[in-house]
């Protein structure tokens, strides 16, 4: 009896505790597990993601795919995530972390195929008649239930918007009156369709996983026109909760000549009022989604820019940009850094300048974000670069924003791109913790 009462004491304990931590608020980790193929100090393990699991609240597992010929929902590296039972493993976690809610989730821009019009358009046929969505469902619950997942997260990958322009004067106003929201061309015909079509998908899911109390939740990505594709709140009943990535307005791969501040908070001048956190919150709230049940999302990782011999980077959006910058030693993956690429990169010398030659331009007002820049050196047959990145501070700030609109909580994306070695000091997973302590 005396050992029951001490175990029901020390879960309580668990519970206070955690419950302390977040002052209450969701922290959903992302892990994107395909990290697990990087060399050396970027190789990301099950070793390496405890340390980070005590400030989770929802570990989401990236990712599964939706198999072309069937329509099902199926593991997207087999080999790594059922034979070599790395769902299994993860899942696990669970007995350690017995507060902690594994999330399996699908699409995330991980599960492509083709290109063009037909780009993911098995996403598309999903959702187009009632009996490919009942395949998708069933699949789902099987793989949810049998690897021991507590539910489904559905970042859906639908067409991405044309890359966008930075609109000054009248661009802006006629951009603004037009009303789009995260681009200028919907390239999805049937896009009303697939509107209604994906909210009938989250509420025949939800009658198909209440039996099991498995949770739905929705994952918005960049560059994916909300006001064409997301009804919220039509989507609000049937969903535990909704994350916006709100950031990558910009990205050397889309945008090879233009880069901006990754994810600023607030509408910056002769921006489009749509590329900020702000924005897409408002859109959301004010379109009938409950404010507890909104996520915001938080990058762990810079965007790169090569800069030709002509650059200005005097100002920010910096000109003179020549495609995505070279791959980090860690990441090995053109046009972005993780955090602690980046760090390495900045941090020391006198000033704002680092022994490597980067400049570091910080934000006094916390609303803007970070960039650094390096300019090329002929002499040395040295590229310039210029970074747009997040870091300890602008995340903190974002934890802070969530705090005071009462939003449910945060979302770091991801895991694996943040300092989770200590590589820059020894604080592990620096940009998790600063967001979790401004909540």
């Amino acid at each position: 009896m005396e050992a029951r009462i001490v175990t029901l004491l020390a879960f309580f304990a668990i519970l206070n505790c955690c419950y302390t931590l977040h002052n209450g608020k969701v922290v959903v980790c992302n892990y994107e597990t395909k990290a697990h193929l990087r060399e050396g100090q970027g190789k990301f393990d099950l070793a390496a993601l405890e340390p980070a699991l005590q400030y989770c609240t929802h570990l989401i597992y990236g990712y599964a795919a939706i198999k072309e010929d069937t329509l099902k929902l199926v593991p997207l590296n087999e080999q790594f995530d059922v034979i070599r039972d790395n769902y299994r493993h993860v899942t696990n976690l669970k007995v350690k972390y017995p507060n902690l809610k594994v999330i399996l989730s699908v699409g995330g821009n991980e599960d492509v195929t083709g290109e063009g019009a037909e780009k993911n358009l098995k996403y598309r046929q999903v959702l187009e008649s009632s009996a490919h969505r009942l395949a998708f469902i069933n699949s789902a619950h099987t793989l949810v239930k049998g690897f021991g997942f507590d539910g489904i997260d559905l970042a859906w990958e639908f067409p991405e918007t044309k890359p966008k322009k930075i609109k000054t004067g009248f661009g802006k106003f006629w951009s603004s009156v037009k009303k789009t929201f995260s681009g200028e061309t919907v390239i999805d015909e049937k896009a009303e369709e697939h509107r209604d079509q994906f909210t009938s998908l989250i509420r025949e899911l939800k009658t198909a996983f209440k039996p099991d109390n498995f949770l739905i939740t929705l994952t918005v990505l960049p560059n994916v026109n909300s006001t064409v594709y997301y009804d919220p709140r039509g989507l609000a009943p049937y969903v535990d909760f909704v994350t916006l990535q709100a950031f990558d307005f910009y990205t050397p791969q889309r945008n090879p000549k233009l880069a901006d501040f990754p994810a600023p908070l607030y509408d910056l001048i002769d921006r489009r009022p749509d590329e900020n956190v702000d924005a897409w919150i408002k859109y959301w709230l004010n379109n009938g989604f409950p404010v507890n049940k909104l996520i915001l999302g938080i990058p762990t990782y810079g965007r790169t820019w090569k800069l030709d011999e002509d650059a200005k980077v005097d100002s920010v959006p910096p000109e003179g940009l020549d495609g995505a910058g070279a791959p980090g030693p860690l990441t090995k993956d053109a046009g972005i850094l993780s955090y602690p690429e980046v760090c390495l990169k900045i941090r020391g010398g006198t000033g704002n300048v680092s022994p490597s030659g980067y400049r570091k331009i910080p934000d006094a007002t916390n609303k803007k974000g970070f960039y650094a820049y390096k300019l090329p050196d002929g002499e040395k047959n040295e590229e310039g670069v210029w970074i747009a990145y997040e870091d300890p501070q602008t995340a903190a700030s974002k934890g802070a924003y969530v705090k005071s609109k009462g939003l449910a909580g945060i979302a770091l994306d991801d895991l694996t791109l943040d300092d989770f070695r200590g590589v820059c000091s020894d604080n592990k997973y620096a940009i998790l913790k600063a967001a979790v302590a401004a909540l």
